[in-house]
């Protein structure tokens, strides 16, 4: 395996161990704490970390950090320039906020859950989550440095400190202080994330070599604010979701949040694929190579679209057992179970939408000029999902919040890729509704017979879900077989191992690590840009997906 590859599969370790222990910590607060009011409290709280994340360690930082750290690396600069000037003042504009946010508490509580009765256990929980904005801020700069120098073990563990925080406080406080221990383990958590990344970051400050003048790193607002502005509205999908939320039963939010969780799954894995292929799209957009930027756009589109819409035939067929095993245990009542289950199956229905609106996204923010459209087309998802659940919410609840949300989304997939035609690349629309249709067709089959199944399998809950998964599974397998081995998932599969990264170009090797499978910080040759591509190109190892956190 080369290091490269190493590199690779420990990311993918340390990220799906993060992942794994988040979803365990959703599993504690369930076991613990069920779904009530305090919980509702606690998820209105939990806004704070879900939109910063996003904002200051995933999508903007990355998309925004990673190539002005790689131009000073090209230019010889090294890190220094940077944290002189823009880290300082970063972190005081973000204490800055989290200074707002505390003193401004129970007006945030206010806006954001109006329908809560008990706002005083969310206050709380508001300004202990606040200081999320300084680590995270902190440990979004590390994380995009530390990639850009070619250094992915640290950033890659930033989730799996987080989650260990949190669930070692809730463990040690939950009998004392209830659901205000979850509250102080995200602070404590996003502590430990900014620990996790200080050796590796220090070590590369250390290495870096003094610049011999004045170094401009500014990153200009035309570049900055699509990002941004594209990523909040992504977020605000929540938003809507817990506003109304507020005002249904107590328990509410929490049916909601438990539902997307698992729901949110096979999306993750799903965009795990843009990981892999980003950084070819960006080279091929930078060099103009429209006609391979559509070819990269189709075949993800396909492959994620299956790998989803299968999983959604699944929970769509089982979510009950699937609510059932992982949440109905201590204070998770059958109440909360059928809830949960009845909203898993209409979220389940936005995955493919979700997913889409990933792949499309970064095929536009691939391209050298910043661009509005997909801030633009999220904004008019997000006035669809507002809609629809402000006109249904009193009479259909948290079903309502559901479709609304898989409403809005699908609509902002299908404007994207609509848009990608005319904006980025030649794809074909025609194609790619035709794969997608087929795809659809199959998963509802497989959902189909994942439901006959559900009904006559009388066996423990982990069999009777083993089971179902496989017979799900094989449906939508035998419905797409005569298409799998003639069209594009089995092109796809026998250009797998060129596509994926393990290819013979000198250009994709120019910036692999010694032999030994350390990277030096230092910025020496060895981590300026491919060739191919240029030093400012928005796709520099930006790490793509959303882990479950």
């Amino acid at each position: 395996m080369t290091s490269v590859g190493r590199a690779a599969v420990l990311s993918g370790v340390l990220i799906a161990a993060g992942t794994a222990l988040g979803f365990l910590r959703d599993l504690a607060m369930a076991h613990l704490f069920g779904a009530s009011s305090s919980t509702d409290a606690f998820l209105v709280a939990w806004t704070i970390p879900e939109t910063v994340s996003p904002l200051l360690i995933e999508d903007a930082m990355a998309l925004l950090m990673v190539p002005v750290v790689t131009r000073l690396l090209a230019r010889g600069d090294g890190l220094r320039p940077l944290v002189g000037t823009t880290l300082a003042r970063m972190l005081l504009g973000l204490s800055l906020v989290t200074v707002t946010l505390v003193v401004a508490a129970p007006l945030v509580v206010k806006v954001l859950a109006p329908g809560l009765t008990e706002p005083g256990p969310a206050v709380l929980c508001v300004r202990l989550t606040a200081i999320t904005v300084v680590t995270f801020g902190l440990a979004g700069f590390m994380s995009a440095t530390l990639r850009a120098h070619h250094s992915f073990g640290p950033p890659a563990a930033i989730y799996l400190a987080y989650n260990i925080g949190i669930l070692a406080l809730i463990a040690g406080l939950s009998g004392l202080m209830g659901i205000t221990s979850a509250a102080i383990g995200v602070a404590g958590g996003s502590a430990l994330m900014v620990a996790v990344q200080t050796p590796a970051f220090l070590r590369c400050l250390r290495d870096a070599p003094t610049p011999s003048g004045s170094v401009d790193v500014r990153l200009g607002l035309a570049a900055v604010a699509p990002v941004v502005v594209y990523t909040v509205t992504r977020q605000a999908q929540v938003f809507v979701e817990r506003f109304f939320g507020s005002g249904l039963a107590d328990g509410s939010i929490s049916h909601l949040n438990y539902a997307q969780k698992v729901a949110q799954v096979p999306m993750v894995l799903s965009l795990l694929i843009v990981t892999v292929t980003f950084p070819r799209l960006a080279r091929a957009s930078a060099d103009g190579d429209t006609t391979q930027v559509a070819r990269r756009v189709q075949q993800d589109i396909v492959v994620a679209s299956a790998m989803v819409l299968a999983a959604t035939a699944f929970l769509v067929a089982f979510a009950p057992a699937v609510v059932r095993v992982l949440f109905q245990h201590g204070e998770f009542t059958a109440a909360d179970t059928r809830s949960t289950a009845s909203i898993m199956r209409v979220y389940a229905l936005g995955l493919w939408g979700q997913s889409a609106v990933g792949l499309a996204a970064r095929a536009f923010f691939a391209q050298k000029r910043p661009t509005w459209r997909p801030a633009a087309v999220l904004g008019i998802g997000l006035a669809v999902t507002a809609a629809v659940a402000g006109a249904f919410a009193a009479a259909a609840g948290t079903l309502a919040l559901a479709a609304a949300n898989a409403a809005g989304i699908t609509l902002a997939a299908v404007l994207l890729l609509a848009g990608l035609r005319r904006g980025v690349a030649p794809i074909s629309l025609r194609r790619v509704g035709a794969d997608v249709s087929r795809l659809v067709l199959a998963a509802a089959g497989a959902c189909a017979a994942g439901l006959l199944a559900a009904g006559a399998l009388d066996a423990p809950a982990a069999v009777h879900l083993a089971a179902g998964g496989l017979v799900t599974a094989v449906a939508f397998g035998v419905l797409l077989s005569p298409w799998i081995t003639s069209a594009p998932l089995g092109a796809l599969v026998r250009r797998g191992r060129t596509e994926s990264g393990d290819t013979s170009e000198q250009a994709d090797r120019t910036d692999t690590p010694d032999r030994t499978g350390a990277v030096p910080c230092e910025g020496t040759t060895s981590h300026a840009p491919r060739t191919s591509r240029p030093a400012g190109a928005a796709g520099a190892d930006v790490p793509l997906g959303r882990p479950l956190r």
